[in-house]
């Protein structure tokens, strides 16, 4: 059956209570101008339910309806990989990409905290809004198909499911996170129209197109721009400062000088038909922002063996990074002995190392650290029940999230805000950052974008 066809469900009589949590991001999309686009950035972040079609078709749904924003949306869910997981795997894929808005969904994590700490530390890192979104039914395929929805042994139905979706309603005004209340409304869906959970599913837990449907249209009234809503929970959390406000001084040869409070700091092009633009050198708390330990990061390396997982969840370090490429190579690799070593090279650090995957490892420059729980190769080795392929190697970067060196960019869209980043994921607290041109163009400046995490 296409999905045309199937019956959506009716809104929710409290529709005008809805959205309050994601104004900042709803106002962004609905107040967009062809005159003046708005950047609005939206990750899905969440297991293999989050990694379906619903998602990229709510993705559409946002795009056509809102046609004139400057929309980046992207989808870095990982299957299988429930909140014990995410939660390391988000140093790499979510706090660099710094959404606006993080739409988040995975199993796991209750009892242990995991689910807790990522909402939290979105809330500390970023100025990104939240949407969660209650669990759909799982299913034990064991069962008849007409099992009650109340029945225990309807997966997840009286036990981790509903715990929770409770701890997320808990969770959601403490953060203040928006919550979709997907499961209560599938409920009574399904009762309406003398469904059950199988119905709805593909397998015991992925859904099929009907469930794909409903999952989407279960969650789109809470995209919801309303004006009424207040502005202040979410007004001061990106600042524009423009170049002639007060905390902006001016220096000689056209410098500037801004001082803040945040974790992530913007500049924003002045548009021009300049045809040469200059450079200007960039000071972070009157230093290079490169000499800020807190502002570089491991990125997702390459996926395990045979698999679409992550090879490591997680990188540390104990010495101060620098950018560059990362080869990581087995030098031995039994799965049935469970026997992993490796050595690691960097393209700037060298030879840094061999280990044993059972062991923490610490580089011999102390740039790369994996402790033995972030590792997945062997997991995916017996997953796959395939050799390892002939030339594999692990890669990564070390990425920078600064810029020493800014250079003037063109605008030819007089519609779109040119913003750089000049640093970000620094601590959340006062900073000054300061431009001061090399003499090699102009370089027009309209102002600076501040962003300023709601939790300390």
């Amino acid at each position: 059956m296409a999905q045309d066809t199937f019956e959506a469900p009716p809104l929710p009589d409290n529709l005008s209570e809805l959205g309050k949590n994601i104004q900042r991001t709803m106002t962004l999309l609905a107040t967009s101008t062809p005159e003046h686009r708005n950047t609005v950035r939206i990750l899905f972040y969440g297991q293999s339910v989050t990694a379906g079609k619903w998602s990229y078709a709510l993705a559409d749904d946002l795009r056509r309806q809102y046609p004139n924003a400057n929309l980046t949306i992207e989808n870095r869910a990982i299957g299988g990989y429930g909140a014990e997981a995410l939660v390391k795997t988000a140093d790499y894929d979510l706090y660099p990409f710094y959404p606006d808005l993080t739409i988040y969904h995975c199993w796991g994590g209750v009892k242990g905290g995991q689910q807790e700490e990522i909402i939290k530390r979105i809330r500390q890192r970023t100025t990104s809004e939240i949407l969660l979104w209650t669990t759909h039914f799982r299913f034990n395929p064991s069962l008849p198909k007409e099992t009650p929805l109340d029945d225990p042994g309807v997966v997840g139905s009286t036990n981790d499911d509903e715990e929770r979706c409770a701890l997320w309603r808990q969770l959601a005004p403490k953060y203040g996170c928006e919550i979709a209340e997907v499961r209560e409304r599938l409920r009574v869906y399904l009762k309406e129209h003398n469904l059950y959970p199988k119905d709805t599913l593909a397998d015991s837990v992925h859904p099929n197109e009907l469930g794909h449907f409903l999952i989407r249209k279960l969650i789109a009234p809470w995209l919801r721009y309303d004006p009424k809503f207040p502005q202040d929970p979410w007004q001061h959390l990106v600042t524009t400062v423009p170049v002639d406000d007060a905390r902006v001084t001016k220096g000689p040869n056209g410098a500037l000088k801004l001082s803040c409070d945040g974790n992530r700091i913007d500049v924003i092009a002045q548009h021009t038909a300049e045809a040469k633009l200059g450079t200007a050198k960039v000071l972070l708390d009157d230093q290079p922002p490169s000499a800020n330990p807190d502002l570089y990061y491991h990125s997702r390396p390459t996926a395990a063996p045979n698999v679409w997982w992550p090879s490591i969840n997680q990188f540390g370090h104990e010495k101060p990074l620098v950018c560059e490429q990362w080869t990581l190579k087995f030098t031995e690799c039994d799965p049935e002995k469970k026997v992993l070593k490796f050595a690691v090279e960097g393209s700037v650090t060298g030879p840094d190392g061999e280990g044993d995957a059972s062991q923490r490892f610490v580089s011999n420059s102390g740039r790369v650290v994996i402790e033995p729980s972030a590792w997945n190769v062997m997991w995916a080795l017996t997953y796959s029940k395939k050799p390892v392929p002939e030339g594999y190697v692990v890669k990564w970067e070390t990425k920078p999230l600064f810029t020493d060196s800014y250079q003037a960019p063109a605008t030819p869209d007089a519609a779109l805000e040119y913003a750089t980043n000049l640093a970000m994921l620094m601590s959340n607290g006062s900073h000054t950052i300061e431009l001061i041109p090399n003499g090699d163009g102009p370089v027009p400046v309209e102002g600076f974008k501040v962003y300023a995490p709601p939790l300390k």
